[in-house]
């Protein structure tokens, strides 16, 4: 009697019991036990709050400046948006972990589109109760500006630390380039390891400096610098040289003109130790910094190039890259976008007649600028022809599932257009478009349905696809009475008014084409 009495409590509780997700994230790789502590304290709240841990939403080694490269938070958002999502609460660590956001309205901005989707935000480190109150809201809003602030007093002694050590002659990442090597030494300046590719040191302590690499190597940077300073010959034809003999570059890659002019202009090589060229400041944007800005230390470095090759080297680039004046070197762009139909930094490197396309950004800020300037728009090539590829492929699949889905169950389905208009059972029509996803800014996703195929279609259906568009989220099967003519697009986004015309597969589109056997009576 007693164990049943305890057993029905405990089935009581579990029926009481809140299901819950938990938000980490941890900034670097060197946090090694950050996102174990956030969620050590994350079950302990959940334990004594009675919620249930259900599902786990993980940002390892990401910044929480933005939203981009965040894939555990913006699949938060889009789980709970599009009501995938299973609980009812998300338990973050503080208010930090959720983001260090620069403009701490950014940061509400995503709790607040929980809160609308019905999904509370809870912290669990943070001495006050999420609650709406006047308190925790004012709270809250403080410890955000305080968490874009640490990142900013941050950024600025990291910055000055940075410039300390390349002062100093350490390296301060990127790859070591042909003929060199990144040497790691301990605080003590004493030889470690010479590093490899994508190697990296695990000591703070530890510095980084370049060496001179394998002899073979060596050997052709300085064979390059011969070729172009002595035999007077371009960088293309260097590249093309080296591709002949079946010499690749420090990155096992084809040589291109593009490469060819970073050994020639890149001061490692005489030793110089050169720094702050690009600036990419709490994740905001990047920029070219004026020379200037540039941070060095020359001699640090053993050189593998001698100083007065090099600097002629850059008399002669200098040179031959100021005949063009800018409206000349526009002039060329547009033949070469004539004669290959698109543009790209490669296509611009590989044309002999062409300055590369590092002048082009030095000269008009941007390789997309000086595409705008000669009419080029590239934003049709890239990723979105793959994109485009793969909507096509999921479209004719759902066409021809949903065709051979009717006949076996007896009924029929003519493919009216290659459009997606289906005639079914000689009875009704259906108009079956993709709604492609697309992320806001902000983070929200966005579909994007193909124009009207048939205004005159009893049934629309949408296939709304999941952010990635690689995979389907759900489907829109509405009478056309239903939606009353109103654009795909605006329902696909509008989803509150229209959510029972929502489902995970077409079987309602089937059951409705479904033919049953009747029979005679007896």
């Amino acid at each position: 009697m007693m164990e049943h009495a305890h057993t029905a409590r405990r089935a009581a509780d579990d029926a009481q019991r809140v299901r819950a997700a938990q938000y980490v994230r941890m900034s670097t790789d060197h946090q090694s036990y950050s996102i174990e502590n956030q969620k050590d304290a994350i079950r302990e709240f959940a334990d004594a709050m009675n919620y249930d841990i259900v599902a786990t939403y993980e940002d390892a080694g990401r910044s929480g400046l933005n939203l981009e490269g965040r894939a555990g938070l913006q699949r938060l958002l889009s789980d709970i948006e599009t009501k995938i999502a299973n609980f009812e609460i998300v338990i973050v660590y503080d208010v930090s972990r959720w983001g260090r956001f620069q403009n701490p309205d950014e940061s509400a901005s995503y709790e607040y589109r929980c809160r609308v989707a019905g999904v509370r935000i809870e912290y669990c480190g943070e001495q006050f109760a999420n609650d709406g109150s006047i308190g925790s809201d004012l709270l809250k809003a403080i410890k955000r500006s305080m968490a874009a602030e640490q990142s900013r007093v941050l950024s600025v002694k990291v910055f000055a630390g940075q410039c300390r050590l390349i002062q100093m002659g350490y390296r301060q990442g990127g790859s070591s380039g042909l003929g060199l090597r990144r040497q790691l030494i301990d605080k003590h300046g004493r030889t470690k390891t010479t590093l490899a590719l994508k190697e990296y040191k695990s000591l703070q302590t530890d510095r980084v400096i370049l060496v001179p690499g394998p002899p073979d190597e060596i050997a052709t940077v300085r064979w390059i610098y011969d070729q172009y300073v002595k035999a007077r010959r371009t960088e293309l034809q260097i590249a093309r040289s080296l591709n002949a003999k079946g010499v690749v570059t420090d990155l096992n890659r084809s040589w291109k003109r593009e490469s060819i002019h970073q050994i020639l202009s890149n001061e490692k090589y005489v030793g110089n130790n050169v720094w702050n060229r690009e600036s990419f400041k709490l994740k905001q944007r990047k920029v070219t910094n004026d020379i200037t800005q540039l941070v060095r230390a020359d001699g640090v470095f053993e050189p593998i190039v001698d100083r007065g090759l090099f600097e002629r080297a850059q008399v002669i680039a200098d040179a031959r890259s100021s005949k063009m004046s800018s409206d000349q070197m526009l002039v060329v762009l547009a033949e070469l976008l004539k004669r290959r139909g698109t543009l790209s930094g490669p296509i611009i490197d590989a044309a002999s007649d062409c300055p590369p396309s590092s002048r082009y950004r030095k000269e008009f800020g941007s390789l997309l600028r000086a595409y705008k300037l000669v009419g080029y728009d590239p934003s049709q090539n890239y990723r979105f022809l793959d994109i485009r590829r793969r909507l096509r492929e999921i479209f004719e699949e759902v066409i021809q599932t949903t065709i051979a889905t009717i006949e076996r169950a007896g009924g029929s389905a003519v493919r009216q257009s290659d459009l997606g208009v289906l005639r079914v059972n000689d009875e009704f029509t259906v108009s079956i478009a993709m709604g492609r996803c697309r992320n806001t800014p902000y983070g929200y996703p966005h579909w994007l349905a193909a124009p009207e195929r048939c205004n005159a279609a009893d049934v629309k259906v949408a296939i709304r696809m999941r952010p990635d568009n690689q995979t389907i989220l759900d489907y829109l099967i509405a009478p056309a009475n239903e939606i009353g003519g109103k654009p795909l697009n605006l329902v696909l986004n509008k989803r509150l008014p229209f959510n029972t015309f929502f489902f995970r597969s077409l079987d309602p589109l089937f059951a409705l084409a479904e033919r049953n056997a009747i029979t005679a009576a007896p």
